[in-house]
């Protein structure tokens, strides 16, 4: 699969490492074809990666990753071009961090809206799965890190998306019963709001290898 990673930052070059090694060919999207971040992680990953604008990486994708920072997903996204984005399956793994008043980070969104549905409502023709954005992006990968069972959640309008996102999420390690579909795109308000309580997990615990588990 032709998969495109749009963020440079340690999500971004996580996520797309980790596809590389799957077999996927990634491109990895940044603002400029010059990005030394997303150059030097496309040298370092081989054949199957390349790096070039937001709009190169989206342009042949098959799926796009939005792993920007959250304060600038929807400029990134709109400079990935709404063309780029239409009928594709669109992952949100972004949080809406408002880091302005130091830390920890408020949220720039109320209880009645999420990113992820400010994303879809911007490029109504993308079909946008919130996945990923509740662990840290060494759990993502290798759900295994942490001792335990631990669930990672998606949420989205369209169910042969969110397939597809379980498909690749299975591929990276999830087991099935540890892929909990919380419904649509809504729900994002949800898991977003979940970081105020993984940020202060993360202090208390001293580090950010931990993930929860539904007990039922």
């Amino acid at each position: 699969m032709e998969i495109a990673v749009l963020g440079t930052g340690m999500v971004g070059r996580t996520l797309a490492g980790a596809f590389v090694e799957l077999g996927h060919e990634v491109a990895m999207g940044s603002r400029s074809r010059d990005n030394e971040a997303a150059a030097a992680w496309s040298a370092e990953a081989g054949d199957r990666a390349s790096h070039g604008t937001y709009a190169d990486a989206a342009a042949t994708a098959e799926l796009v990753f939005n792993c920007t920072a959250g304060a600038a997903s929807l400029a990134a996204l709109a400079a990935a071009g709404s063309e780029n984005l239409a009928g594709k399956v669109l992952v949100d793994v972004a949080n809406p961090l408002d880091f302005s008043q130091g830390m920890p980070p408020s949220l720039f969104v109320s209880v009645t809206d999420s990113l992820g549905e400010q994303v879809q409502r911007a490029f109504p023709e993308a079909r946008v799965v919130k996945a990923l954005n509740t662990i840290n992006h060494l759990v993502m990968v290798d759900p295994g890190r942490v001792s335990g069972e631990g669930d990672v959640f998606v949420c989205g309008d369209d169910e042969d998306a969110k397939a597809q996102v379980h498909e690749l999420l299975h591929g990276l390690g999830w087991a099935d019963e540890a892929i909990i579909d919380l419904g649509d795109i809504s729900a994002a308000r949800a898991t977003e709001a979940y970081l105020l309580l993984w940020l202060r997990l993360m202090g208390a615990l001293g580090t950010a290898d931990f993930n929860i588990k539904v007990t039922r």
